[in-house]
């Protein structure tokens, strides 16, 4: 584990005021994040954003318009359609974004209605797997119970794994949405038998760079062990809350071009 970092009152008060300005629904308007808002039922929402996240790398707008057509394919009722699809369902799906295509997001759905005729919510899955405070195992586990029923090896990097060294970003930024409170109206809160406090930052270039900048990160390398020595640093910031400072950051990097 990384030694916590000493950080100055004035970078906590910074922090804490920029992830206040960027958590607020305005932020909803330019997010993938805006797709899940839509549903109100709990699986709808998971499903939703499960796939939104795994989609959720390169240009934002394709991001969302590919989230869209996403749920357009689904009937814009993910769980029912999870639950009741076939075979006959998957034969003819016309989705490609960047490196995910067809076939991936044919498997993704068998995949998930293996899941979910075992578990009633994505987070039951999860809570059983928590180790060490942190979530990382529980993706590990995670991708080896999605990736257990007959798939294309293709469609297995489309899950990262932190226990090969991965940062697991998409994952751990759908944990953000599930976890935490909808108190400002950005994230969900569905998710009530997973603290907060367990939860990772979505580290990616743009946190990346103004977590390094602000010298909360000294690692080079956007992989598991800088999501560790982050994890520490934003920790030290609020123990309870830690990834609340993932909009302090990306607001920073993306917005602001800190």
């Amino acid at each position: 584990m990384p030694k916590t970092k000493k950080i100055k009152p004035e970078l906590v008060t910074f922090l804490n005021e920029k992830a206040a300005q960027y958590e607020n629904p305005d932020f909803l308007d330019t997010d993938p994040i805006q797709i899940p808002a839509q549903f109100s039922l709990k699986q709808d929402i998971e499903i939703s954003g499960f796939l939104v996240a795994t989609i959720a790398w390169g240009n934002r707008k394709s991001i969302i318009n590919n989230g869209k057509k996403l749920m357009s394919i689904m009937g814009n009722t993910p769980y029912d359609f999870i639950l009741n699809h076939n075979e006959t369902d998957l034969e003819d799906l016309q989705f490609v974004h960047r490196t995910f295509n067809n076939e991936d997001l044919a498997y993704f759905f068998k995949a998930l209605k293996y899941i979910y005729s075992q578990y009633n919510s994505l987070e039951d899955f999860f809570e059983n797997c928590i180790q060490e405070n942190r979530m990382q195992f529980a993706i590990h586990e995670f991708k080896k119970t999605f990736f257990s029923i007959p798939h294309p090896l293709r469609t297995t990097k489309h899950i990262s794994d932190p226990l090969k060294n991965s940062a697991a970003k998409r994952i751990n930024m759908f944990f953000r949405w599930m976890v935490r409170s909808n108190q400002q109206g950005v994230d969900f809160g569905i998710w009530n038998k997973i603290p907060s406090s367990v939860l990772s930052c979505p580290l990616d270039v743009h946190s990346g760079n103004v977590a390094r900048k602000l010298g909360l990160l000294k690692r080079k390398q956007n992989d598991a062990k800088a999501l560790l020595e982050l994890d520490t640093s934003l920790r030290s910031l609020d123990a309870t809350d830690p990834v609340k400072y993932d909009f302090a950051l990306f607001g920073l990097g993306v917005f602001e071009k800190f």
